[in-house]
């Protein structure tokens, strides 16, 4: 089993991190070819409590801007950004997303739906963290 996080760039995120990410974990449950394999939860990076201000009254609550995905062993990391990238591009203003696999981490802006280099450099990264294809022959052609 394979862990993402993915997060929404706060400035780019057209409808707010949370809703954005609640749109794309509905929009992963129910793609066939994904079900299965991708459970998913969306937290907030921020601690629970929040201080109060001089008033005691709740200063903000913090919003939830991380999706946790944990992705089963019978679906690639090309599979998985295929979907993301397809989720973005039914956006009106498609959010850039960092996505993280450990200690590997690349940011997709909705643009790279239409390039195949990009994509497999993506996974590579993703998979193996250098941007080329893994050179043990453990890439799958996903991409």
């Amino acid at each position: 089993m394979s862990e993402y996080a993915l997060r929404v760039d706060p400035h780019r995120a057209g409808l707010g991190p949370e809703t954005e990410l609640r749109s794309l974990l509905l929009w992963l449950s129910e793609d066939e070819a994904l079900r299965r394999d991708v459970r998913g939860r969306i937290r907030s990076t921020e601690p629970a409590w929040v201080p109060a201000s001089a008033s005691g009254t709740p200063m903000g609550s913090p919003g939830f801007d991380l999706l946790q995905l944990a992705v089963g062993s019978g679906l690639s990391t090309g599979s998985l950004v295929f979907a993301v990238l397809q989720w973005q591009a039914s956006r009106r203003r498609p959010p850039a997303l960092t996505v993280r696999r450990g200690p590997y981490e690349v940011t997709l802006t909705g643009d790279e739906a239409g390039d195949p280099e990009a994509l497999h450099r993506i996974v590579a990264a993703l998979e193996n963290g250098s941007g080329e294809p893994d050179r043990d022959g453990d890439d799958d052609g996903t991409a």
